[in-house]
């Protein structure tokens, strides 16, 4: 039997549609019929469910980080005020108001209803929940301590959502600045350099190499603008595409943690996600091995990530965590300092977590001072292309006056 999303029409054409089980849609029309109506439109509940996941995959995916909490966060509530988990995932369902997430808790909780773990319903929907989440909340099942876990996720999540806010927010500035300054120049070029071409051309004034560089690029964005934007798009889409690859994204993560400004806060944002996973994990009860392969999937550089990956292999043979992370740069010294004393004092997780509040705070205190930073950097490009542009457009009409 199936359940089938149906519309009807009687007779006397009064309009009937429901949900109804039938065996086929053959069964579906001769139960209506029965009824005095006859069948114009059916569809099982799976086409249903695969077209609104096709619209949600591309539409409604992405799922904010705000809404994760939130899910985190009330779960953890109604879990501690002993509340069941099929009815919890139930009302989170009806809270969310993404229809991709709606069907994934609905679909957890029915999981677990039919005797699934909630950790392995979990994992059928790694797009939501991944591995970090889903083995905290093994380790939560399995040792009775699932609200607990669920509160060290939400105290997790709020300490990166913070700190990605702080970071968004102390570039939006910069961004401001050189949006606008591509703008008007693009405006410029387009609009009053075509002109001045002309000028100069009907008064047969030689042009310096710096003028006609700006003339040519003037006429080409004025005369075939969409051939310009055709390329800027094929040069986004090809360093997108190059990033993708192993080696592109190698050198891409490689350039971003030498770059004089944004160094610092991929660092000290690695640093503190590094320390402050790895503490939630270890305090969970995860086997640091497991833990540190679990944070090599999520840590976004690829220079982070094989050096967890190798720090873990060196882990498995027995060596020491502080002593297997000695050799990679991309950790700051005092993380491998601190582990060692959390190693010998047997207060790992604890002093990890007192890392992750230092490197955020102090990611979080550059970011503040990131536009005193940046603004005079900024001034100076500003002032170079403007001087640039100004020299080469006088310099031809101050030739025409000494000619005159």
């Amino acid at each position: 039997m199936a359940r089938y999303n149906y519309s009807a029409v009687s007779s006397k054409g009064e309009a009937k549609s429901g949900l109804i089980e039938a065996r086929d849609e053959a069964d579906l029309a001769q139960s209506l019929k029965q009824e005095g109506y006859t069948l114009i439109s059916a569809e099982s509940e799976e086409e249903t469910g695969k077209k609104r996941n096709i619209f949600n995959l591309q539409i409604l995916s992405r799922v904010s980080p705000a809404e994760k909490m939130m899910i985190t966060r009330n779960l953890q509530v109604m879990v501690k005020a002993g509340i069941s988990l099929p009815r919890a995932l139930s009302i989170l369902s009806l809270q969310s108001r993404n229809h991709a997430l709606k069907d994934a808790l609905k679909d957890i909780g029915d999981e677990i209803s039919r005797g699934q773990s909630f950790y392995s319903a979990l994992s059928k929907h790694p797009k939501f929940f991944p591995s970090l989440f889903v083995k905290m909340i093994k380790v939560g099942e399995e040792s009775g301590t699932l609200d607990e876990v669920l509160s060290n996720l939400t105290h997790q999540m709020e300490r990166e959502n913070d700190l990605r806010s702080k970071v968004i927010g102390a570039l939006i500035y910069p961004a401001v600045v050189v949006s606008a300054m591509l703008g008007i120049g693009i405006l410029m070029l387009i609009v009053v350099v075509p002109k001045l071409s002309e000028t100069f051309k009907e008064l047969n004034v030689p042009l310096p190499a710096s003028t006609q560089v700006i003339v040519a690029v003037g006429i080409f964005l004025a005369n075939q603008w969409y051939l310009a934007l055709i390329i800027v798009i094929a040069v986004v889409l090809l360093i997108r595409q190059a990033l993708k690859t192993k080696n592109g994204k190698r050198v891409g993560d490689a350039l971003v943690l030498k770059m004089p400004i944004v160094s610092n806060i991929v660092s000290g944002t690695c640093a503190a996600y590094f320390t402050r996973t790895l503490s939630s994990l270890i305090s969970a009860g995860v086997p640091i091995v497991e833990s540190l392969n679990i944070i090599s999937e999520a840590m976004g550089n690829i220079h982070f990530e094989t050096a967890i990956k190798e720090t873990a292999e060196k882990v498995s043979k027995g060596v020491r965590l502080s002593d297997s992370m000695q050799s990679y740069q991309v950790f700051p010294i005092m993380v491998r300092q601190m582990i060692e004393v959390g190693e010998e004092t047997g207060q790992t997780s604890d002093i990890l977590g007192k890392l992750a509040d230092y490197y955020e705070e102090e990611v979080i205190n550059y970011t503040k001072n990131l536009s005193a930073l940046i603004e005079p950097l900024l001034m100076l490009i500003v002032g170079g292309v403007v001087g640039f542009f100004a020299i080469s457009m006088v310099q031809p009409m101050y030739s025409i006056l000494q000619n005159v």
